[in-house]
C-alpha cells in the first residue's frame, strides 16, 4: 500500500482522523439561502460581496483557496492585494443571479490542480491581476449585455494582457493530523517588477453572537512570528510564521458602523485588517494583538518572471524549529501523492489524460464543504438577534423544519452551488468511490438519515426549494458504489451500507409513489426534475393550461428506480431470503410502469408515439383532453436508463423471486409481452428487463445516433437539432409557448435563465446513457447492431457504441491535433498560453455544436464523471 492508502485506512477506520482538516472552506456563503433573513427571500441581494467583508455569517465562512477543520472552529485563507484594488481579495467575486445576462456567474480565474482522499496534500492556483481588479466594469458590461449574447469574462476585459497578473499557489501538506505545512508561492508573469501584499488568515467561525453559547475564543501572539489559536473544542493549536511578518488582529463581529450606523465603541470588527491595510486605518485593527482573527502581513516585490514562497505551519505541537524540516515534508507528501495516483491510473499511458483525470479528483475533492443548516433555529431564529419575519413560518423550506445538517458534504460547485443537491451528489459518488469508497458511501447514507430525509420519505433536493424533486438516482448510485467498494475489496460486499440505504429508499420510493403518481396510474408527474427549460412549460410551477403532465422522464425515471431497488434486494437476499419477497414486489412496480408508459390508463394515448417512434410527455387538461407534447429531447430517451440484466445462477439462487416472477409472467400475459421475453435468454444465458423491446430501442437509437438531432461531437444533445429549424409550438388562446434547439445558453428567463437544457451537451446524462448501453450490450452481445452514425451504413455493437460517446465525451478537454481543448471554446489565453492552457475547469455543460463550456465553470461534481470515460 501507498502511503496515502495507508493514511486513508486508518481514516476509514476511524484509528486516527486524517480527515479533521481539509478544503472544507467554501467560497461564497454571502447570497445564500441560509444567511437569508429578509421578508421577501431575496438571498442574492440580502448579503451582497460588497457587504460580506463586514458581516459576520452564521451559518458558515467563506474564503480563497481555504481551509478548516470538519466542524469549521478554525478557518484559514490567503487574503491578496495588489496595491491598486480598492479592497483585499480575500474571497472570489461573482455576478449574483440579477446582475449576470446567464444568472449567476463567478468572474475569477482559479484552477484545484491536486489533492489526496485524506487532504495530506493539496494544490490550487489563483491567477490576480496586477492592476485594479475591475468589478465595476463587469457588472456594467454585464448588464448591458442581453441573453442572446455571450457571457462577459474576466479575460475579456483585458486584464491579463501582458500576462500583468500574478499566479498564486497554495498548498496544503500534512505532517500529522493536526501539523499542516501551508506554502503559498506567488509568479510575477509579467514583465516588470511588481508589488503585492499575501495576507494568510486565520479566525473562528462566529459561533457566540447568538444567544446559544457566548464563549468566545481567542487568538494571541505570545512571541514574534506565532499566532496562538485557544479554543475550548480544539484546544490549542499555533500558526507558525516564516520571514517574521507583522500580525494584525481583529475580530470576526459584524461591523455594525459601516452596515447600520451603529456606534464602533472602539470595537475591531470582520474587515478591521481591510480597512487598516486599504485604507490605513491604524484604530481597525487591536494593538493588544489579540481577537477572533487575525493575518500575518507579508510585503513581497517579485522581479519579472520570477517567484517568491511564503510559508506557514500549523500545528498543535509547540515546535522549537517549525521550518527546519518544512521543504522535506512537503516534498514527501507531494511524491506521496504521485504514487497514489499512479496506483489510480495504473493503466493510463496518455500524459494529458493522466492530467485531466487528476485535475478532475482535485476539483472534486476541494469541493467539499462544511454545510451547516438548522432549520429549526433558522425558521425560529436566535436569543441575541432580532426575530425573522413572520412570513418565514410559511414561507421557504418551513415544512422542513426537522431538518439539521452539520457535515462534510461534496458541492456541485462551491461558488455558484456552495450548497448540495441530491441528484447532483449521487453523480459526485461515482467518481469519489475511485480515489475514497467509503467517503463515497457516507455521502449516500447522509441523504437518508433522519435528520435530512423528511418524515413523508422525500429527499432533500437543495436549499433554494427542499421540496423541489430531483430525478430518483440515489438508489442507481447506491448500487454502483457498491459494486465499485465490492471490487476494490476482492469481492466482498459492504452489505451493511447497502442494506441500511437501501431501506430508507423504499420509504422515498413509496413517497414517490404516493406524492407523484396524481392518479394512482403509474403514471408520474415529477415536476422540476432537475432540468429547467427542458419542455413546453416551467415544470416546476401550475400550469398555464391546468392540468397535469405526464411525464415520460417521470415515469422513466421511476421504471428505473423500481428496477434498482430490485437488484439491490437481490444482492441482500443472497444472504437474507427475506429479500426475495421485497425484489419481487419492485418487479412488480416495473411491470405496472411498463404497462403504463404504454397503455397511459385508458389506452387512449401512452407516452410511445408510432409516427415518431419516440417517447413524448403528454399534457392531460382539465377536461380530460390528452397531448402529446411533440418536443424530441432527452425525456424520451431517460427510457433507455430503465435496463436491467440478471444471469441464469443468480435467479437460480433466488427460488422465491424466480417462482413469483414466473407466476406474473404466466398470469399476466398482457404485462409479459411488454417487456423483452423472460423465456429468451441472451448473451451469456442472461435475462433482460427493460422498458424498451428491441424495436422501441432501435427506434430510439436511431435518432439518439443521428447527427441532425442527438449526437454532437462531443456526446448526445440534450435537445435534438431537429428543432433548429423546426421548433415546437403549443398554442393556447393567451400565448404560444415554443421550445427550440439552443445549443449554448438560455436564450431567455424563463424557468430561471441560468442553465439550459435545449441543446447542450450534460455529462450525468451522457454517462448514463452510456452505462445503458453497455447493459443492454450485456445481454444481446452482436446480435444487435445499428448504424453509427446513423445514415453512415456502418453498423455497431452497444457495446462500441458505448465507447465512440466516451471518446466524443472525453474529446471535450483532451487537446486535439493543434493543441487545443474544445471546452476552451475560441481563448486564444486558454488554448495556448503556457500558464493556462494545461490548468483544466470543468464545466456544468457544454456548446452542443462546438462543444465550449457553459454554466458553472467549477462544476466538477457530475462534470467530474469525466474519470470514469478516460
Amino acid at each position: 500500500m501507498t502511503a496515502e492508502q495507508v493514511r486513508l485506512a486508518e481514516s476509514n477506520a476511524q484509528n486516527t482522523s486524517w480527515k479533521k482538516f481539509g478544503p472544507y472552506l467554501t467560497e461564497r456563503q454571502w447570497g445564500t439561502v441560509r444567511e437569508d433573513y429578509s421578508a421577501n427571500g431575496n438571498a442574492w441581494e440580502y448579503i451582497t460581496h460588497d457587504l460580506a467583508r463586514s458581516y459576520a455569517y452564521r451559518w458558515g465562512e467563506e474564503g480563497l483557496g481555504g481551509i478548516s477543520d470538519h466542524r469549521q472552529h478554525f478557518c484559514f485563507s490567503v487574503a491578496l492585494w495588489n496595491g491598486a484594488d480598492g479592497i483585499l481579495k480575500e474571497r472570489l467575486f461573482g455576478l449574483t443571479n440579477g446582475q449576470g445576462n446567464h444568472g449567476e456567474d463567478v468572474k475569477e480565474y482559479y484552477y484545484y490542480l491536486d489533492s489526496t482522499p485524506t487532504h495530506s496534500y493539496m494544490k490550487m492556483l489563483y491567477k490576480y491581476p496586477q492592476q485594479e481588479f475591475p468589478y465595476v466594469q463587469l457588472v456594467k458590461e454585464s448588464a448591458r449585455r442581453t441573453r442572446q449574447q455571450p457571457e462577459y469574462e474576466l479575460e475579456d476585459t483585458g486584464i491579463f494582457a501582458e500576462n500583468r497578473y500574478f499566479d498564486v499557489f497554495i498548498e496544503y501538506a500534512k505532517a500529522g493530523i493536526d501539523d499542516i505545512l501551508i506554502q503559498i508561492t506567488v509568479h510575477n508573469r509579467g514583465a516588470k517588477m511588481a508589488p503585492i501584499m499575501v495576507l494568510p488568515q486565520v479566525w473562528f467561525r462566529n459561533t457566540w453572537s447568538w444567544g446559544h453559547d457566548p464563549y468566545r475564543p481567542q487568538l494571541s501572539t505570545p512571541e514574534s512570528g506565532v499566532v496562538q489559536l485557544e479554543h475550548q473544542t480544539m484546544g490549542r493549536y499555533q500558526l507558525y510564521c516564516d520571514q517574521n511578518p507583522s500580525l494584525l488582529f481583529c475580530d470576526n463581529d459584524t461591523n455594525g458602523e459601516r452596515l447600520y450606523g451603529l456606534p464602533a465603541d472602539g470595537l475591531f470588527f470582520k474587515d478591521g485588517i481591510n480597512d487598516y491595510v486599504i485604507d490605513g486605518k491604524l484604530d481597525a485593527i487591536n494593538p493588544a494583538q489579540t481577537g477572533t482573527k487575525a493575518a500575518a502581513q507579508y510585503t513581497l516585490h517579485i522581479p519579472p518572471g520570477e517567484s517568491q514562497t511564503v510559508r506557514l505551519r500549523l500545528s498543535q505541537t509547540t515546535l522549537t524549529a517549525p521550518f527546519a524540516d518544512f521543504a522535506n515534508l512537503f516534498a514527501a507528501r507531494v511524491q506521496e501523492a504521485d504514487e497514489f495516483y499512479d496506483c489510480v491510473q495504473e493503466k493510463m499511458t496518455d500524459p494529458d489524460a493522466r492530467n485531466i483525470q487528476r485535475q478532475a479528483f482535485a476539483g472534486m475533492l476541494w469541493s467539499k464543504q462544511f454545510y451547516y443548516y438548522d432549520m429549526a433555529q433558522w425558521i425560529d431564529g436566535d436569543p441575541l438577534m432580532q426575530a425573522p419575519p413572520n412570513q418565514r413560518r410559511t414561507g421557504r423550506n418551513s415544512n422542513w423544519r426537522h431538518l439539521y445538517n452539520a457535515d462534510i458534504i461534496s458541492m456541485p460547485d462551491k461558488w455558484e452551488y456552495p450548497w448540495y443537491a441530491a441528484w447532483d451528489l449521487a453523480f459526485h459518488c461515482i467518481p469519489l468511490a475511485m480515489v475514497d469508497a467509503q467517503f463515497a458511501k457516507n455521502q449516500l447514507r447522509l441523504l437518508t438519515r433522519d435528520w435530512y430525509m423528511h418524515p413523508s420519505g422525500q429527499l432533500p433536493a437543495y436549499e433554494w426549494n427542499l421540496s423541489d424533486v430531483n430525478p430518483p438516482v440515489h438508489a442507481w448510485a447506491t448500487w454502483r458504489v457498491y459494486q465499485m467498494d465490492k471490487k476494490l475489496n476482492n469481492g466482498q460486499g459492504d452489505t451493511h451500507f447497502l442494506e441500511s440505504v437501501f431501506h430508507k429508499l423504499t420509504l422515498n420510493f413509496t413517497w414517490w409513489v404516493n406524492h407523484k403518481d396524481k392518479n394512482n396510474r403509474n403514471i408520474f408527474e415529477g415536476g422540476f426534475l432537475g432540468l429547467d427549460n427542458i419542455g413546453v412549460f416551467d415544470r416546476s410551477a401550475p400550469l398555464p393550461t391546468g392540468g397535469t403532465i405526464e411525464q415520460s422522464d417521470g415515469t422513466s425515471w421511476m421504471a428505473m428506480y423500481a428496477l434498482n431497488l430490485m437488484r439491490i434486494a437481490l444482492e441482500l437476499a443472497q444472504t437474507n431470503p427475506v429479500y426475495q419477497d421485497i425484489a419481487s414486489k419492485f418487479f412488480e412496480h416495473f411491470l405496472y410502469i411498463v404497462d403504463a408508459m404504454t397503455r397511459s390508463g385508458d389506452g387512449a394515448f401512452n407516452l410511445w408515439d408510432e409516427e415518431d417512434e419516440f417517447y413524448y410527455d403528454v399534457l392531460l387538461t382539465p377536461d380530460n383532453a390528452r397531448t402529446k407534447l411533440k418536443v424530441r429531447s432527452i425525456v424520451g430517451l431517460i427510457p433507455l436508463f430503465a435496463v436491467e440484466v440478471l444471469d441464469e445462477e443468480l435467479l437460480a439462487a433466488m427460488p422465491d423471486f424466480s417462482r413469483r416472477l414466473r407466476w406474473m409472467l404466466d398470469n399476466r400475459p398482457h404485462l409479459a409481452e411488454l417487456v423483452s421475453r423472460w423465456q429468451e435468454p441472451g448473451k451469456g444465458e442472461r435475462h433482460l428487463l427493460s422498458l424498451l423491446r428491441s424495436h422501441r430501442l432501435k427506434c430510439l437509437l436511431r435518432r439518439m445516433l443521428d447527427e441532425a438531432e442527438f449526437l454532437s461531437e462531443f456526446g448526445v444533445r440534450a435537445m435534438s437539432r431537429y428543432h433548429l429549424k423546426h421548433p415546437y409550438v403549443y398554442h393556447t388562446p393567451e400565448t404560444d409557448f415554443t421550445v427550440g434547439y439552443v445549443p449554448g445558453e438560455a436564450e431567455s428567463s424563463m424557468f430561471g435563465g441560468n442553465s439550459n437544457w435545449r441543446g447542450p451537451i450534460w455529462f450525468p446524462i451522457n454517462y448514463l446513457i452510456i452505462e445503458s448501453l453497455q447493459k443492454f450490450y450485456t445481454y444481446y452481445g452482436n446480435s444487435l447492431k445499428v448504424e453509427y452514425p446513423t445514415g453512415s451504413g456502418e453498423l455497431r455493437n452497444l457495446q462500441d457504441i458505448a465507447a465512440c460517446l466516451s471518446e466524443r465525451l472525453t474529446k471535450l478537454f483532451l487537446k486535439d491535433e493543434n493543441g487545443h481543448r474544445p471546452a476552451f471554446g475560441n481563448s486564444a489565453l486558454l488554448q495556448t498560453d503556457p500558464h493556462f492552457k494545461d490548468n483544466l475547469l470543468f464545466h456544468e455543460y457544454f456548446h452542443g455544436d462546438d462543444g465550449h463550456g457553459l454554466g458553472a465553470n467549477h462544476q466538477t461534481g457530475w462534470t467530474g464523471l469525466i474519470v470514469r470515460l478516460l
